[in-house]
């Protein structure tokens, strides 16, 4: 079975692998929080299907399109970014670029907002330009020529093809699809321009906020947003780019965005793939779809900070692109658990269904070469275990490694990936730890266990010295511990009253999590004799 994003490739091959290069872009509007879901369409499949292309002997190129000359829209969430609730809405219909930096750190709302994203694209692509539609409009030749032909002689055409897909509320023939930035008020959303001047670059207009009529360069404005699209697509000669759900509807923007290409410009639109938003799962509940504007969501720092980027890259190329997704930072370590176990059916450790694609999936969420041979897997909620039992919290190397040996988690000498790897584990989990982990999985081995807390019946006791004679018989890893434990038979409550019996003895409290894997780091005479000391406590009292 091919990887569907194999088969998008080959579209994009078949259809433009003539071309001396290959532009694929990706387009965001940085109206606010720059989110992780905008990795997956605009970054993920764009350097995915690029790499494709070039291991199949062609020229490629990644860019990545900023509208800042969209209008900010002022929605609440965004006039809540500013301490003054008033001045906020000054700013109401301004172009993105000029709207200020509310917390005053950065020159203007766009650098501040693309300070999580931008910095860290570099752990997600490779060799990615980051182009705005205000250089474009301002710096970009084709860009410039493009306008002029929208607004003068391709004007007449274009109306007519974008009624096509307006219903009712057709534009008038007079229109020109052009609008300037208001010299008196700095809002772009409610210009009309009047008339053009070719010659000097300018075009008259009238604001209907302020009522302003004069004069602005065309460098200075914007064209209609679907032209605008098509201009992208001209002036950087793209050929490849994904699109959001909301545009692929038949008869929708982009059917009517290739329809000016071809019948207007005279040029192939970019072969593309329409995908579904991500969703933003919080406390264990979705609260909806990553939005920038509504200020939804997580950014590329805060992933960073937690899990390592193929991870989230594996997420987005494993799922087919028109399924949803949800994330959450609190369920981080499923994810990391994800890509560990794609590593071991890339290497032939595991095997499962649908074995190709998801080895395809592993191999392509890696930026680099995957190493001849699998490096040695720290699982994230071993990690977690570490940094919390270890008197160093996982910062001494060299101490982590030491436990994973005692432990018999670790059986070889690790190379330089190995203990990479392994620190990188440590740091993202004790950081996970901090910021996002619920509640049952901070524990702390406690000095003395509350005894008196622990109460049980005859069978639980019976049970727990079955698991006492069992545990100083095995090899001491967390499969060993596990089969012991799933080997002696009990009752629910028998089962219920045992770990909570266990959770009280180590960690303080009647719960946890899966508790195998703790005992595994641990010292094995020393869980032994914690089990020792509470069946010797409860033959006292029952």
């Amino acid at each position: 079975m091919d990887h569907w994003i194999t088969k998008l490739a080959e579209k994009v091959f078949k259809k433009f692998g003539e071309k001396e290069i290959i532009i694929g872009n990706g387009g965001l509007s940085v109206s606010g929080l720059q989110h992780v879901g905008r990795l997956r369409g605009e970054i993920t499949i764009v350097e995915t299907v690029l790499r494709i292309l070039e291991d199949k002997g062609l020229n490629v190129e990644q860019k990545l399109t900023l509208y800042t000359m969209d209008a900010w829209k002022g929605k609440k969430q965004q006039l809540d970014q500013f301490s003054d609730y008033s001045e906020a809405k000054n700013y109401i219909g301004w172009p993105l670029y000029m709207v200020p930096d509310p917390l005053g750190c950065h020159n203007n709302w766009v650098e501040h907002y693309w300070e999580d994203f931008g910095p860290y694209l570099g752990r997600f692509t490779d060799n990615i330009e980051v182009i705005t539609t205000k250089d474009l409009y301002e710096n970009n030749i084709k860009m410039k020529k493009f306008v002029i032909k929208s607004i003068t002689e391709k004007r007449d055409k274009i109306i007519e093809i974008i009624n096509k897909y307006r219903g009712e509320k057709k534009l008038p023939k007079n229109y020109i699809p052009f609008q300037p930035i208001c010299n008196s008020c700095g809002r772009i959303d409610t210009t009309t321009t009047l008339e053009v001047d070719v010659t000097n670059m300018k075009a008259k207009y009238l604001c209907h906020n302020c009522g302003y009529n004069g004069w602005q360069k065309l460098e200075k404005g914007k064209l209609n947003w679907r032209l605008e699209w098509v201009g992208v697509w001209y002036s950087l000669n793209v050929t490849f780019e994904p699109y959001g759900k909301d545009h692929a509807t038949p008869g929708g923007s982009r059917d009517s965005c290739s329809e000016l290409a071809i019948k207007v410009f005279n040029f192939e639109p970019p072969e593309g793939t329409p995908y579904e938003w991500v969703g933003y799962r919080l406390r264990g509940r979705d609260v909806g779809d990553m939005g920038s504007s509504d200020f939804i969501g997580f950014s590329p720092r805060e992933w960073l900070e937690v899990a390592e980027a193929e991870a989230l890259r594996y997420l987005y190329l494993i799922t087919p692109p028109m399924r949803r997704i949800v994330l959450s930072l609190e369920e981080v370590p499923r994810y990391e658990d994800m890509l560990d176990k794609a590593e071991r059916v890339y290497y032939g450790i595991e095997s499962i269904e649908n074995e190709e694609i998801v080895k395809k999936s592993y191999e392509l969420a890696l930026l680099s070469k995957p190493p001849s041979r699998m490096p040695f897997q720290l699982p994230y909620l071993h990690a977690v275990i570490l940094v919390q039992i270890l008197p160093s919290k996982g910062e001494d190397i060299e101490e982590a490694i030491k436990r994973l040996k005692e432990t018999r988690y670790m059986k070889y000498e690790p190379s330089d990936i190995d203990i990479d790897r392994i620190e990188k584990r440590l740091r993202l989990a004790r950081r996970w730890l901090e910021k996002y982990a619920p509640e049952r999985y901070r524990i702390q081995v406690v000095d003395n266990p509350p005894l008196k807390k622990i109460s049980v019946k005859k069978g639980t006791l019976a049970v727990l010295k079955q698991l006492y004679n069992k545990l100083r018989t095995v090899d001491w890893e967390e499969a060993k511990i596990k089969e012991a434990m799933i080997s002696i038979e009990r009752t629910r409550e028998e089962e219920r009253e045992m770990f909570r019996a266990l959770y009280l003895a180590f960690f303080g409290k009647p719960y946890g999590p899966r508790i195998a894997p703790y005992l595994a780091m641990l010292n094995k005479d020393f869980v032994l004799n914690r089990i020792k000391m509470i069946v010797d406590y409860l033959e006292k009292v029952i």
